[in-house]
């Protein structure tokens, strides 16, 4: 039995989206569970009082890093056939600006919005709406930003193929920077959090 599943044709489109559905519904309530529905948890990181949400994301992205790793190593997965979505270099920094200044103003990224909008929040709620009124927008001026969009495409690459090293390395360097990034915002969050009276 080899990973992914769905490609190697264990289970069928059917299937498959009744799995996302139960995966979807029990991320949800753990980011709930962990405070991630409220803007006031989530804005928090910027005024570097609470870095809850750095935490819980970079131990994400590690632990998926490290088991993809681990299991396409025994060969247990075969990694060529994770989806990969294609750099657009340019595109995708002004994107991840956006992104970021969008959720320092509102106080949610889109996943978190649907999560404080499923538990009554009001300003999930408007978040959501605009997410959505965005999104189209954004769909309805592609064809004059096609161009913009296309820039800078270097196509489906990884790390370890563009600067050509092994991937247990970029591994191991992303876990290093992981363990000094934890340090780092724990330090970070007692010294503004005491700065602004939350750790009297």
């Amino acid at each position: 039995m080899m990973l992914p599943f769905f490609k190697f044709g264990m289970f069928g489109d059917e299937i498959s989206l009744v799995i996302a559905f139960i995966i979807g519904i029990g991320f949800g309530f753990f980011l709930e569970r962990g405070g991630f529905g409220s803007s006031k948890k989530l804005v928090a990181q910027f005024y570097l009082t609470d870095m809850t949400v750095f935490k819980v994301m970079f131990t994400a992205i590690i632990t998926a890093m490290l088991g993809v790793f681990f299991l396409s190593s025994i060969g247990l997965m075969d990694i060529s056939l994770i989806t990969i979505i294609p750099t657009r270099l340019v595109p995708q920094i002004v994107g991840g600006l956006v992104l970021g200044f969008g959720f320092v103003i509102g106080g949610y990224c889109p996943g978190t919005s649907v999560v404080g909008c499923a538990t009554g929040k009001i300003d999930a709620i408007f978040f959501v709406i605009g997410v959505l009124f965005g999104a189209f927008i954004i769909a309805e001026l592609f064809p004059y930003i096609q161009g913009f969009y296309n820039m800078t495409s270097m196509g489906k690459v990884c790390m370890p193929q563009y600067f050509n090293i092994p991937y247990g390395i970029v591994v191991f360097a992303v876990v290093v920077l992981a363990v000094a990034g934890f340090a780092g915002a724990t330090f970070v969050e007692k010294k503004f959090a005491n700065k602004s009276g939350e750790g009297k």
